[in-house]
């Protein structure tokens, strides 16, 4: 071998990885922690970086989430028993106006928001990220599951290989510069038992953790009196009505219901199902309607990240499959482009519960290859 030819590392470096700084992003869960002592362990450089995103003294008290004070001390705890410095980052302003404020508003605008995206685009992907620059860093390596491939045009965002931890739809605005700086250690593994037993091998505390379940800053998933707490006034009552105009009851605020919605709606006694198939927030109202009245084939949708080797504008359309929210498989659709960062997406079957707020991620009709993505909204 020749003496200027250097093997590549296991994050794609030509150098040793005692030479090759990076910065985990570290929750204080297991994933993000199993990344960062694997890392240490195969000699890297590592930096461990927690955020602090909202009130501490609320987060100590609340389990479930990824960013409590208990998940700081298990992150700074993993960084001592592996010997690599570990700081903690106040990003409550940051993640307040990037993430919440948004979330807020999108949810009274009878949005169903996914903040867990935003919080990736804006917070980890673009702040953090720099932070992780301005510490002449690599790369910055994270716990989510989804794989980065060096394609022939540069790096790929590929779906994870366990299909149960995929996190491709939270992670679809990831650009294609931010891709070529981030690394996904976790994303070729089987199973999140494997995860746990790497984690158990570095002698890790949070080795059995359990995964964390709700919006982190959203306790036991009550979204409304959250709600309520950053928009005082948001719960006025209002009606609710059938689509074809009948007034069934009241509710006591728009913010309560979601659109799909079938149970809890406080109108029993009706001959038929009836489900959540408009928010009317102006008005206050609650519209309700059969289930086939939730069924969507057209879904307009903006703010378009397109990972494509072609510009998006390139071809009148894309035959590309589909996510339109996280918990449901991807669906044959044709992508039409209206511009570099708007499209109309036809599905071949009508999906129901399609709603203003979600995600609409793209992906190859075979394979792993995620596209990109964009917003769904009214049109």
């Amino acid at each position: 071998m020749a003496l200027d030819s250097q093997p590549v590392n296991s994050l794609g470096f030509a150098k040793p990885p005692a030479d090759t700084r990076v910065v985990v992003a570290m929750s204080g869960g297991v994933d993000s922690s199993a990344v960062a002592a694997e890392l240490a362990s195969q000699g890297y450089d590592v930096v461990g970086i927690t955020l602090q995103l909202y009130d501490h003294g609320a987060a100590l008290a609340k389990k479930g989430a990824c960013c409590a004070g208990r998940d700081i001390h298990d992150a700074r705890r993993v960084a001592e028993s592996m010997g690599f410095p570990h700081y903690v980052l106040d990003y409550e302003n940051k993640f307040r106006e990037s993430v919440i404020d948004e979330f807020a508003d999108s949810y009274l605008a009878g949005a169903t928001p996914v903040p867990c995206i935003r919080c990736n685009e804006r917070v980890k992907f673009r702040d953090l990220l720099e932070t992780a620059r301005d510490l002449d860093a690599d790369c910055m390596a994270t716990g989510h599951y989804i794989q980065r491939k060096d394609g022939l045009r540069g790096p790929e965002l590929h779906r994870a290989v366990d299909e149960v931890r995929d996190q491709s739809y939270f992670l679809f605005s990831t650009t294609a510069e931010q891709l070529s700086y981030l690394r996904f250690p976790l994303g070729h593994l089987k199973t999140k038992a494997d995860t746990r037993a790497l984690a158990a091998k570095h002698g890790l505390g949070v080795s059995d953790k359990p995964d964390s379940q709700d919006i982190c800053f959203v306790p036991n998933g009550d979204y409304a009196s959250v709600i309520e707490k950053l928009r005082p006034g948001a719960a006025d009552p209002g009606e609710i009505i059938h689509a074809d105009g009948r007034v069934l009851g009241t509710h006591s605020g728009v913010i309560h219901y979601t659109v799909g919605q079938r149970r809890g709606l406080g109108i029993g006694g009706l001959s038929e199902p009836l489900y959540v198939v408009k928010l009317d927030v102006e008005d206050r109202r609650v519209v309700v309607g059969p289930k086939e009245m939730l069924s969507t084939r057209i879904v307009p949708v903006r703010e378009i990240n397109w990972l494509g080797d072609e510009p998006f504008t390139s071809r009148r359309e894309w035959n590309l499959s589909v996510k339109v929210r996280s918990t449901r498989p991807p669906r044959e659709a044709i992508v039409r482009p209206v511009s570099g960062t708007e499209a109309e997406v036809e599905l071949f079957v009508p999906e129901e519960g399609v709603s203003p707020g979600q995600a609409c991620v793209f992906y190859a009709p075979e394979g792993s290859r995620v596209f990109g993505g964009g917003w769904i909204h009214r049109g």
